[in-house]
This record gives C-alpha cells, sequence and structure tokens, in this order.
C-alpha cells in the first residue's frame, strides 16, 4: 500500500512536469541541449537541498562510481530524447508508448525471483491494449512517428535502464547519490554546448518554465526512487497513471478525443486500478 501513495505522488509531479515540458518542446522550442542544460542544473540544486533528508551514502567502491556513470547516461538521453519526442508526440501519447516498459519491468522481476502471478499479467496486457488504442486513434494532426521512432526507442531504454541502475547498485550507494553526482555532470557537460546568457536572452519565458517545475520534478524522481526500491514493476506503471491524469484534466477541458482514443483510456484506468488492488 505505500507504494501505492508514493505512485501516486509520483504522479501528481510528473502530471504538472509533462504538461510544461510539451510547452517547454512544442511552443517555446527549446533545444535538446538548453531544455538539458536547464533540467539538470536546476535539478541538481534542488535535490542537493534535500539532502539533509535524505540518506547520503557512496562507498568507495567501482559499483558507486559506475552508478554514477550510469545514471548521468540514463537522464541524460532522457532529458534530451524527451524535447525530440515531445516536437511530434503529444505528452499523452509519449505516455502510452512508456507502457511497453510494464512488460519489460515485469518479467525483469519475474526472472529475478518473483512469482508469476496472471492475474498481475492480465492487468498489464488490458492496460497495453488500451495503451495500443491511445497511440492507434485518429488525430486531426497526425504526428510523424517515423521522424521519432529511433529517438523515441531510446528514450524508452535510458527510462527501463534508470531503474534497472537504482536498483542494482543501491547496496554500493544510496539512490539520491547516484542521482546528484550524475544531474551535476551532465550539467558541466552540456555547459560546453550551450550558453545560459543566451538561453535566457532569446527564450526567457520558457527557460523559467523549465526551472520552476524542476520543483515537483525533483520531488517526483525522489519519490520515484523509493518506489523503484520496492518494484521496477510498480516503477514502470507510474507513466501510464500520468496518462489517466493527462486524459482526467482533458476531460475536464472537454477536450476533443476520439471513440478509439477514449476506450484506450478507460482500460488503462481500469488495468491500472485492477493492477493496484489485485
Amino acid at each position: 500500500m505505500n507504494a501505492i501513495f508514493l505512485m501516486l505522488g509520483v504522479t501528481a509531479c510528473y502530471t504538472t512536469t509533462s504538461l510544461a515540458d510539451r510547452y517547454a518542446a512544442h511552443d517555446a522550442k527549446i533545444s535538446g541541449n538548453d531544455f538539458t542544460f536547464l533540467m539538470c542544473a536546476s535539478m541538481s540544486v534542488f535535490v542537493a537541498c534535500s539532502l539533509p533528508l535524505q540518506e547520503i551514502r557512496f562507498e568507495l567502491v567501482w559499483q558507486s562510481f559506475a552508478a554514477v556513470l550510469l545514471v548521468a547516461l540514463c537522464k541524460f538521453l532522457e532529458f534530451y530524447l524527451s524535447m525530440l519526442v515531445m516536437k511530434e508526440l503529444s505528452a499523452f501519447e509519449l505516455k502510452a508508448w512508456l507502457g511497453v516498459n510494464m512488460f519489460v519491468s515485469y518479467f525483469t522481476e519475474v526472472i529475478g525471483g518473483e512469482p508469476l502471478r496472471f492475474t498481475r499479467l492480465g492487468c498489464i496486457a488490458v492496460t497495453a491494449v488500451g495503451l495500443v488504442l491511445i497511440v492507434r486513434s485518429d488525430k486531426k494532426e497526425k504526428p510523424d512517428r517515423r521522424k521519432v521512432l529511433l529517438p523515441l526507442i531510446f528514450y524508452m531504454l535510458s527510462k527501463y535502464g534508470y531503474s534497472i541502475v537504482i536498483k542494482s547498485f543501491t547496496p554500493y550507494v544510496s539512490s539520491t547519490m547516484q542521482l546528484l553526482p550524475a544531474l551535476v555532470l551532465i550539467t558541466l557537460v552540456t555547459l560546453i554546448k550551450v550558453r545560459p546568457a543566451k538561453i535566457f536572452r532569446e527564450n526567457k519565458k520558457g527557460a523559467l518554465i523549465v526551472i520552476a517545475v524542476r520543483v515537483p520534478n525533483t520531488i517526483g524522481t525522489l519519490l520515484e526512487n523509493a518506489v523503484i526500491a520496492i518494484s521496477i514493476t510498480s516503477y514502470s506503471f507510474i507513466q501510464p497513471m500520468v496518462l489517466v491524469s493527462l486524459f482526467l484534466i482533458g476531460l475536464i477541458r472537454s477536450k476533443e478525443r476520439s471513440a478509439t482514443e477514449m476506450i484506450g483510456s478507460i482500460a488503462c484506468v481500469v488495468g491500472i486500478v485492477l493492477f493496484a488492488v489485485l
């Protein structure tokens, strides 16, 4: 039950950041390098401020340094590629695609020794059907998925890889101490290609929005790490939960949706709720 509350907290945080990041990519036209720098620089500060409340553990072994480098790679790919993908796909559809990680994460835990539960497998299948319907739903503006297919694949791999790294290396280094040095490292690397003064001069509003929403983003990431410690399958369900939140927001805003998208969204809700209670 603790995992459910943590997942709900992450969902609330990531729903906010998804809408803001879509604006940054599609409307503000912030580049991948600029976005990655702004995210990592601001998140480094916010994570550092949270250290008094976090477990600080870093053993001086090669596994700890490997964890930082791998987390840096995963986060760099996630931040950079998200800007490329969201120039074509909505935040709603992107979360639908991330549902693929549910199957991968679940079978990863089964291979690791977790018992195979057919009820949960059924819940994942129902959610997956809903996600497929959402992706295939008719839209007035057809995104060019071929243009973002390769970035999308690596984006999904980065999200999956992040959970595996955090889970695998936690015995050597706490999740926060994997994340913070990784964010600082990415900031320094991207600083080679970006000019902070130029970003604020040419796109001040977009840059400020990106920085502001890093507060809920940081909170969500720290809670997400706690979910990973419990189960990477539960972690993989966070993105479909964000999708459901975006769906409900769309209903409140009376956003037009096709019948296929509506059915797919309802299927996702059913699958996620059943997964939580079974």
